[in-house]
């Protein structure tokens, strides 16, 4: 099976009690293993909205979302959060990282919740942090890091339960530009050698020039791009 995700009419409505807002009107998407793709669209598009509905966190209005071949839209709210821990990696524009915790506990957080071998957790986070450069940053918490340095944390920590998608929402939107790059690089290599498939929305033109499919999101449809040679 080449495809890891395959997304058919995907329609998502908000209502209130004097209109029907439309998000996401008829959006078709295939993804396969190993793709990097960026999202790109105006603000309020409907670009986190759409990885919200792929990854459970939302629910569809009309369409379906086949994630390796399971209908996730009609999976209970249990068997969505299994799906979310152990098949998807998040990162976020803020780092969301406990402050109470130090960098190395901070990456063991999602796999913790469902396999309570601290030991083994230790050791794959150690693992991804001295990929991530961090080796002398173990014992350090939130508060003695730097933005960039708290950015590659939360990317260790997407990747402790070896997810087969990364979802990344405007990852680099805090960092300067250098930080930016060496953040984007370290996600781009961490799946460029393996099966996993990556989807960034980004605002960044950075990222488009990196990935190797582009994607824009606007008036609820999406829009592939024909990257530039």
């Amino acid at each position: 099976m080449n495809n890891l995700l395959e997304v058919s009419n995907l329609v998502k409505n908000y209502f209130n009690t004097d209109e029907t807002l439309r998000i996401l009107q008829g959006i078709n998407f295939t993804l396969e293993y190993s793709d990097s793709v960026s999202i790109a669209g105006e603000s309020g598009s409907g670009k986190s909205t759409f990885l919200n509905l792929i990854s459970g966190l939302d629910k569809v209005t009309d369409g379906e979302i086949f994630f390796e071949g399971m209908d996730i839209v009609r999976l209970d709210e249990n068997e969505s959060a299994f799906i979310r821990n152990k098949k998807i990696g998040f990162v976020f524009q803020s780092h969301y990282l406990i402050e109470e915790l130090t960098a190395v506990e901070n990456v063991t957080v999602p796999y913790l919740l469902f396999d309570f071998n601290k030991k083994r957790a230790v050791e794959k986070a150690k693992d991804l942090l001295l990929f991530m450069g961090l080796e002398k940053r173990f014992s350090h918490y939130p508060s003695q890091l730097s933005g960039g340095e708290k950015q590659r944390v939360a990317i260790a920590r997407a990747f402790i339960n070896d997810p087969v998608l990364i979802l990344a929402d405007e990852p680099t939107g805090n960092l300067d530009k250098k930080n930016a790059g060496k953040t984007l690089e370290l996600l781009l290599s961490i799946t460029k050698n393996s099966r996993r498939a990556l989807i960034i929305v980004t605002h960044s033109l950075q990222i488009l020039k990196m990935t190797d499919k582009n994607y824009f999101l606007e008036s609820g449809k999406l829009f592939k791009i024909k990257k530039e040679e």
